[in-house]
This record gives C-alpha cells, structure tokens and sequence, in this order.
C-alpha cells in the first residue's frame, strides 16, 4: 500500500491529502479546524448533496 501525504491551501488554510494507492483523501479534520468551530462535521454529514456524493 502505497501512502504519501502533501498538502494544499484553499483560502489560506492548509489542508492534507493523502494518497492511498491510486485514491486521494482530503483532511476533515483540518478543514474542522480550520472554520473554529463554525462548521460541524454532523451538520455537514446532513446535506443532501453530501449524501448524494458519498452515494456515488
């Protein structure tokens, strides 16, 4: 399993993505971080177009 991390910045805020093979993973956790508390991973879980996209 081939596993390399690097790091991009959207609107100054710096966020890791880790490549696992052939998939990229983006950070929830730094994207969490990076709002300060104003955006909750349960309330983004909750939308609809997220829904949709996980279902894809």
């Amino acid at each position: 399993m081939n596993k390399a991390n690097r790091k991009i910045t959207v609107n100054n805020i710096v966020i890791t993505v880790s490549r696992i093979e052939d998939d990229d993973f983006i950070s929830l956790t730094d994207m969490l971080k990076a709002k300060d508390g104003d955006f909750f991973i349960s309330d983004w879980l909750r939308n609809r177009n997220t829904l949709e996209f996980i279902g894809v």
